[in-house]
C-alpha cells in the first residue's frame, strides 16, 4: 500500500458514515446472532481455526452479514476478495479466480471470494463461479437477503453451508447503541450527548433490528442537533422522532416476508385470533400490500376454512371486496377489517377439502362405471336401458330416497364428513342418516370397497425389535428415548455428561452440524477409545472430549471454552454412581453444576436406572424349583436390600432424590418400565456372587441378610436353571427433564 492509499483509507475511516466506521472487526466485538457465532458456534470455531467451506448468509440488512465477512477478512490466512453482485459481471469473476490461481500455485495459499449481494448474479454469472466453488480453487462466502434455495443457483447451495441471520433484538441494538456513545475513535466518545430514555427507547422500536438503520438514524441525530449553552448535544424524543420517522417494515412483494406476512394473517384467522389477524393485516398494508391479493387470499379462506359452519362468509367476503373496489383506499381499510374480523370470528370447518380426496380417488383408482338408473336415458333408453330403476327425489317424501350414486367399485367411500361447527352441525346428522339407509338399501350383488385401510405400523415393528433384541438395542432404545425429550436444532451446543461409550454423542453430532457436542468423561482411557473413533472425521466435526471427576465439571469445561453455556445436557445413568450418601450432597452438587452450564433457555435430560424398582432375581425361578422355606428367606432378605433403613444407599434411592437435588428448577420425572432379553454367562454369574472387588456384588449384599449357606445354594440353584438360558430382565428407568429457571 503506498501513501496515497494510506491516506485514503484513513479518510474512509473517519468520513465514512457511522455504521460503516462502527463495523466490528473481531468476533469479541460482534453483537447479537448467538445462535451462529456464540461460544461453542461451529462458525466461531471455524473462523477461529480458519478452516472455512463455503458460506451463504442469509438474512435481513442490518444484521451482521457483511461484517462477518470482513471477520473473516481480518483473520483469516487466505488471500481475501471481495465482489459486489450489484456492480460485477463474468469478467469480474473470471479476473478473481485466475488471481486464485495464480496464489495457489505460487503460494499454495487459499483465496476466499466474498460476494455480497450474491442473489443479483444471473444464472450465467453462478454457473460461471459454480466449477471453481466445486474444485475449491475459491471458498465462496455470500450474503444475500433473499431465501438463497430460491434465489441462488442450487449447485452452489448444494456445496454451500448455510447461515441465518435474524433482527438484532433490542438489547443487541442497546449494545450498538452504547459502543457508539462511548467509542472516542470511530464514534462519539469524544462529544457530550445527552440522549432521553425515551428518545433511546424510540430509536431501538423504530429501527426494527437493524443496526445500520439504528445508527444512521443516530448519526443524523447528532449531527443535526446544535449543542446547548453547555455544549451538549441534548437528544430528545423529538429529535430521535425527527430522525427516525418511519418503522423501516421488512416486506418485499417478492420475498420471504411477503409470503411469510401473508400466511401468518391466513393462520391467525383460521385460528379465530382476531387481533393477530387485525395486525397482520395492518402489517401488510403499512408495507403497500396490494389489498386484491389480501381480499383473494381471503374468498379462499372462506370456502376453505370456515366453508358450510357460516355458508354466508364467502357473500360477504365478496361484498366487502366489491366496497373496496367501489371506494378505495384509505376508506377501504375499513371494508378489509371487516371482511378479517368476520373470518377471524366465524365458526370453522375446512369440510370443503373432501372435494380433493374425491379428486385423489380419481387419479389413483380405477373409473368405475356410472351407475345404470344414472345415466342419460334420452338416448338409448330401449337399446341399453340406461335410466332405468332410477328413483326421481321429489317423488318421495322429504323430496329423499335411499339408491346408489356411486360406482360399485366406490360404495361406503366417504369422501364429505360435516363439521359440528355452526350451520353445519344441522347438516351433520342429516348426512349421517342418509348414508346409513342408502348403505342398506344398496343391492346385495354390488361390490363394497374397504372403506379405509392402514399401512403397516413402522414404528410399532421397530419397538418390538428393540423389546426383543440384545442389550446393545436396548440402549439404542434408551438413546432414542432420551432424544424425543429434546427438540435439538442444528445450531446447538450440547454436553453429554459422564458418558462411557459416546452413547448419546453419536446422534447429538449428528443433529447438530453447525454446532458443537462436548462430551464428558470421567478418565483418560475412556477419551481416548471415543476419540479413537472420531480420527476419520474433521477437526470441526468431532465432538470436544473433556476427561476427569463430575465434581470438578464446570472447572473442566471452562477451562476447554472459558464461560461456555450448553443448550442441551444429556446423560445416561449420571447420578446413579452418586447416590451413595444418605444426605446425597455430590449428587446436589453434580445438579448444581449442570444447571450452571446451562444457557437461560436450555434444559437438562437425563435417564437413570433406578434400582429400587428393578428386577428382583429370586422372580427369575419358580418357588417350586427352589424350595418354600429357601424361597420365603430368599425374597425377605431380597427385598431388605432396598428398604430404606436397612438397606444398602446405593440401591434404595428413587426419584425423589432426583427432586431434592434439582432443588428450585422446573422438573418433570417420567418413570418407564422396560424388559430386555439377558444371554446368562457363566461370568455374568459369576459377577453376581463375586466375593472381592470394590463394589459389593449381589451375592455379597444378600449375604449380609441370610445366610452364606442359603446364599450357596441360591447360586448353585441360578447356575442349573439360568446359565446359557435368554432370561427377560425388568428395568425401571427415570427419564428427568430439567428446565433452566435462570
Amino acid at each position: 500500500m503506498d501513501l496515497f492509499e494510506q491516506h485514503r483509507q484513513q479518510l474512509l475511516e473517519t468520513e465514512a458514515p457511522l455504521a460503516a466506521r462502527l463495523r466490528p472487526r473481531t468476533l469479541d466485538e460482534f453483537v447479537g446472532q448467538d445462535e451462529i457465532v456464540g461460544p461453542g458456534r461451529l462458525l466461531r470455531r471455524a473462523i477461529q481455526a480458519d478452516q472455512l467451506s463455503s458460506l451463504i448468509f442469509y438474512g435481513p440488512p442490518g444484521t451482521g452479514k457483511t461484517t462477518l465477512a470482513q471477520i473473516i477478512a481480518n483473520t483469516t490466512q487466505a488471500h481475501f476478495l471481495a465482489l459486489n453482485a450489484v456492480l460485477a459481471g463474468i469478467k469480474d469473476i473470471r479476473s478473481s479466480v485466475d488471481e486464485a490461481q495464480d496464489r495457489r500455485g505460487q503460494y499454495g495459499q487459499r483465496t476466499i471470494l466474498f460476494v455480497d449481494e450474491v442473489h443479483r448474479f444471473n444464472k450465467a454469472q453462478q454457473d460461471a463461479l459454480l466449477p471453481w466453488v466445486e474444485n475449491g480453487t475459491v471458498i465462496l462466502i455470500g450474503a444475500t437477503t433473499e431465501n438463497p434455495y430460491f434465489e441462488v443457483n442450487k449447485a452452489l447451495v448444494s456445496r454451500s453451508r448455510i447461515f441465518q441471520l435474524r433482527s438484532l433484538m433490542p438489547d443487541d441494538l442497546r449494545q450498538v447503541l452504547e459502543r457508539a456513545l462511548q467509542d472516542k475513535y470511530f464514534g462519539y466518545g469524544d462529544t457530550a450527548i445527552e440522549l432521553e430514555g425515551a428518545a433511546t427507547e424510540h430509536l431501538i422500536n423504530v429501527a426494527n433490528g437493524d443496526a445500520r438503520a439504528l445508527l444512521n438514524a443516530l448519526e443524523l441525530a447528532i449531527e443535526t442537533t446544535e449543542p446547548d449553552d453547555q455544549g451538549v448535544i441534548p437528544i430528545t424524543l423529538a429529535v430521535a422522532e425527527a430522525s427516525i420517522q418511519r418503522r423501516a417494515v421488512l416486506y418485499d412483494k417478492e420475498g420471504d416476508a411477503h409470503f411469510d406476512t401473508i400466511s401468518a394473517f391466513i393462520k391467525s384467522m383460521r385460528g379465530s385470533d382476531p387481533d393477530a389477524a387485525l395486525y397482520w393485516l395492518a402489517r401488510m398494508v403499512y408495507a403497500g400490500e396490494d389489498p386484491r391479493f389480501i381480499f383473494r387470499r381471503m374468498i379462499i379462506l372462506a370456502s376453505e376454512d370456515v366453508g358450510l359452519a357460516d355458508p354466508q362468509a364467502v357473500g360477504v367476503v365478496m361484498a366487502c371486496a366489491q366496497a373496496f373496489d367501489r371506494i378505495g383506499l384509505p376508506e377501504g381499510q375499513y371494508p378489509l377489517a371487516q371482511a378479517a374480523l368476520y373470518l377471524s370470528t366465524a365458526p370453522k370447518s375446512n369440510s370443503a377439502l373432501a372435494y380433493f380426496d374425491a379428486l385423489a380417488s380419481v387419479e389413483k383408482e380405477r373409473e368405475g362405471d356410472v351407475p345404470n338408473p344414472l345415466r342419460d336415458k334420452s338416448r338409448d333408453k330401449h337399446a341399453f336401458g340406461h335410466g332405468a330403476n332410477y328413483k326421481y327425489p321429489h317423488a318421495y317424501r322429504d323430496h329423499w330416497v335411499a339408491q346408489q350414486y356411486l360406482p360399485d367399485s366406490l360404495q361406503g367411500q366417504v369422501f364429505y364428513q360435516p363439521s359440528d361447527q355452526g350451520a353445519e352441525a344441522a347438516i351433520q346428522t342429516q348426512i349421517a342418516r342418509q348414508r346409513e339407509a342408502q348403505l342398506s338399501g344398496i343391492s346385495e350383488t354390488s361390490t363394497q370397497e374397504t372403506v379405509s385401510y392402514g399401512p403397516k405400523d413402522s414404528k410399532r415393528e421397530r419397538w418390538l425389535q428393540r423389546t426383543m433384541s440384545q442389550t446393545g438395542d436396548h440402549a439404542a432404545w434408551v438413546r432414542d428415548r432420551i432424544f424425543s425429550f429434546t427438540q435439538i436444532q442444528r445450531h446447538h451446543v450440547v454436553l453429554e455428561v459422564c458418558s462411557q461409550t459416546g452413547l448419546l454423542t453419536w446422534e447429538a453430532l449428528r443433529r447438530t452440524p453447525e454446532g458443537s457436542v462436548y462430551t464428558h468423561v470421567s478418565s483418560d482411557k475412556v477419551a481416548q477409545t471415543l476419540e479413537a473413533q472420531v480420527k476419520a472425521l474433521s477437526a470441526l466435526q468431532r465432538p470436544i472430549c473433556v476427561a476427569g471427576s463430575s465434581s470438578d465439571l464446570k472447572t473442566l469445561i471452562y477451562d476447554h471454552t472459558p464461560d461456555l453455556q450448553f443448550d442441551w445436557i444429556l446423560g445416561r445413568n449420571t447420578f446413579a454412581n452418586q447416590m451413595h450418601q444418605l444426605d446425597r450432597p455430590a449428587a446436589e452438587n453434580l445438579a448444581q453444576q449442570l444447571i450452571s452450564l446451562l444457557r437461560p433457555e436450555g434444559q437438562i435430560v437425563l435417564a437413570e436406572t433406578i434400582p429400587k424398582y428393578g428386577q428382583r432375581i429370586c422372580d427369575l425361578v419358580k418357588a417350586e424349583d427352589v424350595g418354600q422355606a429357601l424361597y420365603q428367606r430368599w425374597q425377605t432378605a431380597e427385598a431388605a436390600l432396598y428398604q430404606g433403613d436397612t438397606g444398602d444407599t446405593q440401591l434404595t434411592w428413587d426419584e425423589s432424590d432426583l427432586q431434592t437435588a434439582f432443588a428450585d428448577q422446573p422438573i418433570t420425572i417420567d418413570l418407564e418400565q422396560t424388559d430386555m432379553s439377558l444371554y446368562v454367562t457363566p461370568k455374568l454369574i459369576e459377577r453376581w456372587f463375586a466375593t472381592s472387588g470394590d463394589r459389593l456384588s449381589y451375592g455379597k449384599r444378600l449375604g449380609q441378610h441370610c445366610s452364606a449357606t442359603d446364599v450357596k445354594q441360591i447360586q448353585a440353584l441360578l447356575t442349573q436353571k439360568l446359565l446359557h438360558q435368554t432370561i427377560q430382565w425388568q428395568t425401571t428407568l427415570a427419564f428427568v427433564h430439567v428446565r433452566c429457571a435462570k
